[in-house]
């Protein structure tokens, strides 16, 4: 058996042929042909008002922050479990993150323990919708209006998922989509923010030129371009975003063969879960997921230790997710966590992620999740 991988970046077979484009029409920086069609499919598939390709979601975010008008000393609630940059972004503004514990059946901030983190100086929510599961909106969004809270989604993993029949990254002034390697749909490096209201558009726009009005000068609204605003350079190269389309024009298609092999994993892991060796995801009912990991819950830290080591000998590359934000230096030093750490740290050290990726068969499917059983006993358990 070859190396099963943790991840394979999606391909589809047109890439190249869109990158190849994008060269002959020598047009390769930013918000060229390419740019804006993914961002025009991404208008249309979630329904938001604006949406502005980036370099990152990690840069997507930095302008959610920006167009938030974050200062020194703001406090901004947040989970964290959570990857660095969704802190990052917030504490480059001098805002403090204000971390609260999560919950443990889809590792999603606990809504019900966000009101109490609120205070005076606190000025948004950060929800993140954990492995394109989304969080408990209705709550979140509720207690945003009642305490005059922006609501900033990180909703790197969520694209093509729906909480309630609408689009993740949909729900907050603002939304950030990542286009990683690692992610359903990919880039190489990228990102988008998703815009709800029409008021922040413009000044976006000039963030991401730089600070310049370049983006009404090329509309031909001004003969000429200017420094009006501090801002800096989010956009990418449409060459990267020549890769990303060629994967959107066909995202449906990725989409369903990610869910197919989430559930045959779900259906050949579950008599393990019922046994009780181990846990399985859990999906909400007002949750449309989109297949973005699979993982699974051991016993402890130290039995999925050895069940990595084991997958790792059988030729399968497992993974655990984010060490907590609140434990690291960087987390201690910016931040606080508000309230007890039930479950974020217990369950960080029990979530082990399977292989899960475009190209990923039936077969190996059906091989890793036999390796799974057989680490615990075999069929019988």
């Amino acid at each position: 058996m070859e190396r099963i991988n943790f991840n394979v970046p999606p391909y589809t077979g047109k890439e190249i042929t869109y990158i190849s484009q994008a060269v002959d029409k020598r047009k390769i920086c930013g918000d060229g042909e390419f740019t804006k069609k993914c961002s025009a499919w991404i208008e249309e598939k979630t329904g938001t008002k604006k949406c502005l390709l980036t370099t990152s979601c990690t840069h997507a975010t930095e302008m959610a922050a920006l167009l938030a008008d974050i200062r020194p000393g703001d406090e901004v609630i947040m989970p964290a479990y959570t990857f660095v940059s969704t802190a990052d972004a917030f504490v480059l503004r001098g805002g403090v993150p204000v971390f609260v514990d999560i919950r443990p059946d889809t590792m999603n901030i606990d809504e019900k323990l966000i009101e109490a983190a609120v205070t005076e100086k606190t000025k948004a929510i950060v929800p993140v919708h954990y492995a394109g599961v989304g969080c408990e909106m209705d709550t979140i969004m509720d207690i945003a209006k009642r305490h005059g809270l922006m609501v900033i989604e990180d909703a790197a993993q969520g694209i093509m998922a729906n909480y309630k029949g609408r689009p993740l990254g949909t729900f907050g002034e603002f939304g950030c989509f990542s286009f990683h390697e690692t992610k359903n749909y990919s880039m190489g490096e990228g990102g988008a923010l998703l815009i709800r209201d029409e008021k922040y558009v413009e000044e976006a726009e000039i963030i991401r030129e730089k600070g310049t009005n370049r983006s009404k000068y090329f509309r031909g609204q001004i003969d000429k371009y200017t420094w009006v605003n501090y801002g800096s350079s989010y956009l990418p190269s449409d060459l990267n975003a020549a890769y990303l389309y060629a994967q959107l024009e066909v995202a449906d298609e990725i989409n369903h063969a990610r869910k197919a092999c989430w559930d045959r994993y779900y259906e050949r892991l579950l008599p393990l879960a019922e046994k009780g060796r181990i846990e399985l995801p859990y999906i909400p009912e007002e949750c449309e997921h989109n297949a973005h990991m699979f993982y699974i819950k051991t016993a402890d830290i130290e039995e999925r230790g050895r069940l990595i080591d084991y997958l790792d000998k059988q030729n399968i590359h497992a993974v655990f997710h984010y060490v907590p934000l609140h434990t690291a230096p960087a987390g201690v030093r910016f931040g606080r966590f508000h309230g007890e750490d039930r479950y974020t740290t217990r369950e960080s050290e029990r979530l082990l992620r399977l292989p899960m990726y475009y190209e990923l068969t039936v077969d190996l499917v059906a091989y890793i999740c036999e390796k799974v059983k057989a680490f615990y006993g075999g069929p019988a358990c």
